[in-house]
């Protein structure tokens, strides 16, 4: 095979087609080959998501590994600024179903617009949470140790995000208004926003 030069970017293409520029993911979807716990019942794990300024986001994607949701009651998904403020969240999922190995689109009660403020950091952290008696698990992948998923104490030229955390408990069905003290976990949830 020869190339001259890449036209599109070739994530684009394997979603749809080059045209595909309202699309964002936390990992390229091929690698999404984890079925995650996420956390316990009411508790919240967030991953990280680059986003680019002038996206919308109006609708979270996620994908249940092999353990369905078992008598839930309550849930979310939530968008967090990079600095952990509360942008947004979904309705109550409240006692809807979540069979295993099913992706589910959720809408977020208003689109979030990816401003310069907001995007100052290139990315916001999607939380989802899930009270019940059995919380669904998640596919995504895993770092194998919280602290490779963490900023890693690095601060030269500027600190990498942390992956994935998990923060809060007994949430319910409201959003906490901020990411108070997280703790780092190794398991990235695949979560893909339109």
């Amino acid at each position: 095979m020869t190339r001259q030069f890449t036209t599109f970017n070739e994530d684009h293409i394997r979603q749809g087609g080059p045209s595909n520029g309202t699309f964002a993911e936390s990992v390229p979807r091929y690698l999404a080959a984890t079925d995650n716990a996420i956390a316990a019942t009411g508790v919240i794990h967030t991953t990280f998501v680059p986003v680019q300024p002038g996206d919308v986001i109006s609708n979270i994607t996620f994908v249940t590994g092999g353990t369905a949701a078992a008598t839930p009651t309550a849930g979310f998904a939530a968008v967090y600024s990079s600095a952990g403020a509360l942008l947004g969240q979904t309705a109550d999922f409240a006692s809807t179903a979540r069979a295993a190995n099913t992706a589910f689109t959720v809408a977020l009660s208003a689109p979030i617009a990816i401003t310069g403020q907001s995007s100052a950091a290139s990315g916001v952290f999607v939380s989802i949470s899930f009270t019940a008696g059995t919380v669904p698990t998640l596919r995504g992948l895993t770092v194998g140790n919280a602290v490779v998923a963490g900023a890693l104490g690095l601060t030269a030229p500027s600190a990498p995000r942390v992956l994935a955390q998990t923060h809060g408990s007994a949430v319910g069905a409201v959003a906490p208004a901020t990411i108070a003290t997280p703790t780092t976990v190794a398991t990235v949830v695949y979560f893909a926003l339109t």
